[in-house]
């Protein structure tokens, strides 16, 4: 009944160091890294972030192109084109008076 204990080898313990190592690593990595438990509620608000931006964005666009299409050479909006050229070309009728709002 005499029980022998063998000694580790040097081996066995840098083996059992490493992958101690590793899954501490990945446990950090987890909770710490780029796509984390801890960084979930920053990516959120980023998300909600970008997601104003695009509706502001969408409603941008549409308005443009809305004015594209009232500047069709088909068919095109008497007041924009005379709004355009009043305040691109300064183009006005001698009868015309100007009245500067601020």
């Amino acid at each position: 009944m005499n029980r022998r204990i063998e000694p580790k080898l040097p081996r066995q313990n840098l083996t059992g160091g490493m992958a101690l190592v590793s899954l501490l690593v990945l446990a950090a990595m987890a909770l710490f890294g780029p796509s984390g438990l801890l960084s979930w509620s920053e990516n959120r608000r980023l998300l909600d972030q970008r997601q104003q931006e695009v509706k502001a964005l969408v409603g941008e666009r549409n308005e443009l192109r809305n004015r594209v299409a009232l500047l069709d050479p088909h068919n095109t909006d008497t007041d924009l084109a005379g709004e355009l050229l009043r305040k691109d070309l300064n183009v006005i009728h001698p009868d015309e008076m100007v009245m500067l709002l601020d």
